[in-house]
C-alpha cells in the first residue's frame, strides 16, 4: 500500500487579507481597514492542507524561507496531518513568499511577493518519496518558474511509477498558455475554471472546450463559480449546482475544490460523487476568511458537511 494518498508539489506563502476597505485609495494617504487575516496561501498548499484535512494521507515539496512566515506555514500544513519533510528551508537570504489581498467587496486587488514561491526545482523532489505515493497533484505553473521546464519529466516519473496526475493550471499572467498541451497528455484529472477551460480550448463555447479537453484527459472538471461546476469523463456528464451558502470570502474556493474532488478520487469514487464533494469543500471555504480558515475548525467542518449531505441525500 503506498505511504500517501496525495502528493503536492507547489508554491507555499502566506496570505495577507484586508477587508472593509476605503472605496478610493489615494496616495499618501493613511488608509484603514476594518479586519484583516492572516492565513496560508498558495493554491498548492491549499490543496495539500485541505486534502489532509479531508482525511487523504498528504505530502507536500515546496521551499520556504528561514523566517518566521515560513514557520506558521509548516505549522498549519502540519496541523492538518500534511508531511512536511519535503519542505526545503532556504538559508540563502530568500523570504517565504506573500501575499497581499484587497478586498473590494465582489472584486479584488492581489499582490504578490514570490520569494520562494517560484523557486520550488524537479532537484527538490525526493523520488523514492514521490515513488511512495498514489497521486500526484500539480497547480500555478505559470508561478513555477524553476519547477516548470522539467514538469513533463516529473509527470513522465510520476506516470511510469504508476501514480495519477491531476493539474490545475491557475490563471497564466501572461495569458499565453504555452506548454500545456504537451502536459496534459500525462494527465488523468484536469481541473480548470471556466475561463481557463475557455482560453485553453480556444472557445467561448464550455461544452466544446470540455470536449477537446476530454479528448486528451480522461478526467475533466470545470468550476463555474456560482452557476457549481460541470465534469466529464468519456462520454459520462455531470453538472453540480452551487451550494447556497453566505459567502465571506471567494479566496481559495477552487483550490478547496480541488481538494474535495482529489479526496474522494484517490478513494476510487464514481464521478458524481468526487464533483459533490469538491462543490461542498468549495462552499465551505468560502464562509471563513482565507482558503483554509473553514477546515482548521473541526467541528464546523463536520457539522457543515454532515447538514449539506443530509440535504443532498433528501433532494
Amino acid at each position: 500500500m503506498p505511504d500517501f494518498d496525495v502528493a503536492v508539489a507547489g508554491e507555499l506563502n502566506l496570505d495577507l487579507i484586508l477587508y472593509g476597505l476605503p472605496a478610493e485609495l489615494p496616495p499618501e494617504r493613511e488608509l484603514i481597514a476594518e479586519r484583516m487575516m492572516l492565513t496560508l496561501g498558495g493554491s498548492s498548499a491549499i490543496v495539500a492542507h485541505n486534502a489532509g484535512v479531508l482525511g487523504a494521507r498528504t505530502c507536500f515539496f515546496s521551499r520556504i524561507g528561514d523566517d518566521p512566515m515560513g514557520n506558521i506555514c509548516l505549522e498549519r500544513l502540519q496541523a492538518a496531518g500534511v508531511d512536511v519533510s519535503g519542505v526545503r528551508r532556504m538559508t540563502d537570504g530568500s523570504a517565504t513568499g506573500l501575499t497581499v489581498i484587497l478586498q473590494h467587496g465582489n472584486w479584488r486587488n492581489i499582490l504578490t511577493y514570490l520569494g520562494t514561491i517560484s523557486q520550488l526545482s524537479f532537484e527538490d523532489i525526493d523520488l523514492d518519496r514521490l515513488k511512495s505515493c498514489r497521486h500526484l497533484h500539480i497547480c500555478s505553473i505559470y508561478l513555477q518558474h524553476a519547477l516548470r521546464p522539467r514538469l513533463t519529466n516529473l509527470f513522465a516519473m510520476a506516470k511510469a511509477a504508476g501514480l495519477t496526475i491531476s493539474l490545475d493550471t491557475n490563471d497564466d499572467p501572461e495569458d499565453r498558455w504555452e506548454g500545456i498541451w504537451e502536459l496534459l497528455r500525462y494527465v488523468d484529472l484536469f481541473l480548470p475554471n471556466e475561463r481557463e477551460a475557455r482560453k485553453i480550448t480556444g472557445t467561448d463555447d464550455l461544452e466544446l472546450a470540455a470536449e477537446r479537453l476530454v479528448k486528451i484527459v480522461p478526467t475533466v472538471a470545470v468550476k463555474l463559480g456560482p452557476m457549481g461546476a460541470m465534469a466529464q469523463q468519456g462520454r459520462e456528464r455531470v453538472l453540480v449546482s452551487a451550494i447556497d451558502v453566505a459567502v465571506v470570502d471567494p479566496v481559495g474556493a477552487g483550490d478547496s475544490f480541488d481538494a474535495g474532488f482529489i479526496s474522494q478520487y484517490v478513494r476510487g469514487a464514481d464521478l458524481r460523487t468526487c464533483v459533490a464533494y469538491g462543490n461542498l469543500a468549495g462552499a465551505l471555504s468560502t464562509t471563513r476568511p482565507g482558503g483554509t480558515e473553514a477546515f482548521r475548525d473541526r467541528e464546523y467542518r463536520e457539522h457543515f458537511f454532515g447538514q449539506q449531505l443530509a440535504s443532498l441525500s433528501h433532494s
